[in-house]
């Protein structure tokens, strides 16, 4: 009988590839995880897990572990320069069926998970990949080169696969005038269930309480281009931006200037017309970016249980099983992409004018 196991190489160790590691070693694939980083990727930034990737989670009795490193958030509130309440929105679809987790606590709960089943190589990245009709060889910064069945790019926005297999990322991302940046403070806020947001045009300031030390975060708008690797540049533009801004703007943009371990990058869309190229196929960020703030976890690990389905049903007939995860997914990718100007415009309105309105229609919303 023929050997229905595959050697899949995944490329990633964050959300994307640790659940699908997880999924498919639970399959019995032979399944290796190559990670650039040292150990564990993926900031301390908050991200959602819900509706079907939670469905995912609690097949593989993660729940009550992301409980438990769950934040208390239920609410978003708007504030003005003296940090009274303007609006107000809820942040939970539902009361016992998602959690909100930091990025590194979900990353280590799937990686953790897919230990036993699956070989991780930290420190190392894909230097090469040369792919035929029948596999991929793969030659490595360090390890010695390797052959697989198939290769699976989840590597994020500025995925290594997708440029080796695909072309420059020139070809697929699309810099949407945006920036995030973050960074964690120290003392805890007064409430641990609330987000406090700051609006001035085109540019928002917020705190979020995460589980014990908070997260100042700030998204704005911007025609200048940086590169989101030069940090002096960044934090050039930061206070470029934020020199006048009122609230706690100062107090937050100064923490961020004076820290070593902070995070910006460009707010981006990924879109390509096929994710797969041959037996090597891409997911997560590196397939679609979909969203500003969080969301995109979920459909990471929702994308990694299509894909590892997919392979499980026919593992002879990569191609076809490739080709189902694409038709699968991309319908739900589509659809949350289709979302991210309109969460835009919520967060982080252009004009004085949208903050009144946004803040209106939140505030009419509410009496309903």
């Amino acid at each position: 009988m023929p050997d229905r196991r595959l050697s899949v190489l995944i490329s990633g160790g964050g959300i994307a590839g640790g659940a699908l590691a997880c999924l498919l070693a639970q399959g019995g694939h032979r399944v290796t995880v190559v990670e650039r980083d040292q150990g564990i990727r993926s900031s301390g930034n908050p991200v959602d897990v819900r509706g079907d990737a939670f469905d995912v989670v609690e097949r593989l009795n993660l729940v009550s572990r992301l409980q438990d490193a769950a934040t208390s958030v239920r609410q978003l509130v708007f504030v003005d320069t003296a940090g009274q309440r303007l609006a107000s929105m809820a942040t939970r679809w539902s009361q016992d069926r998602e959690v909100e987790v930091p990025r590194a606590d979900l990353s280590a709960a799937l990686v953790n998970a897919a230990r036993d089943g699956a070989d991780f190589r930290f420190d190392d990245t894909i230097f090469e990949i040369e792919a035929d009709g029948h596999g991929v060889d793969v030659t490595f910064e360090r390890a010695a080169p390797d052959r697989f069945d198939l290769v699976v790019g989840a590597d994020g926005l500025h995925s290594t696969v997708r440029r080796l297999a695909f072309g420059p990322e020139s070809d697929y991302l699309t810099d949407l005038g945006m920036y995030v940046a973050t960074v964690r403070l120290q003392n805890a806020l007064e409430r641990a269930d609330t987000v406090l947001m700051y609006n001035e045009p085109g540019a928002a300031t917020a705190l979020h309480p995460g589980t014990g030390k908070p997260i100042a975060a700030f998204m704005f708008r911007s025609t200048t281009q940086v590169n989101s690797r030069d940090a002096d540049a960044a934090k050039e533009l930061m206070t470029a931006v934020y020199g006048n801004a009122g609230w706690r703007a100062p107090e937050l943009v100064a923490a961020y200037l004076a820290a070593t371990d902070t995070y910006f990058d460009t707010v981006s869309r990924v879109r390509l017309p096929t994710w797969t190229k041959g037996l090597v196929t891409l997911l997560g960020d590196a397939a679609s970016c979909v969203s500003l703030f969080g969301e995109g976890s979920s459909s990471a690990i929702q994308g990694a249980a299509t894909l590892a389905e997919s392979l499980d049903a026919s593992p002879q007939n990569v191609p076809a099983a490739l080709a189902r995860y694409q038709a699968k997914h991309r319908t739900v990718t589509s659809r949350r992409q289709r979302g991210v100007p309109i969460a835009s415009h919520l967060l982080v309105p252009a004009s004085r004018a949208g903050i009144t309105l946004r803040n209106s229609a939140l505030r009419l919303a509410r009496r309903r």
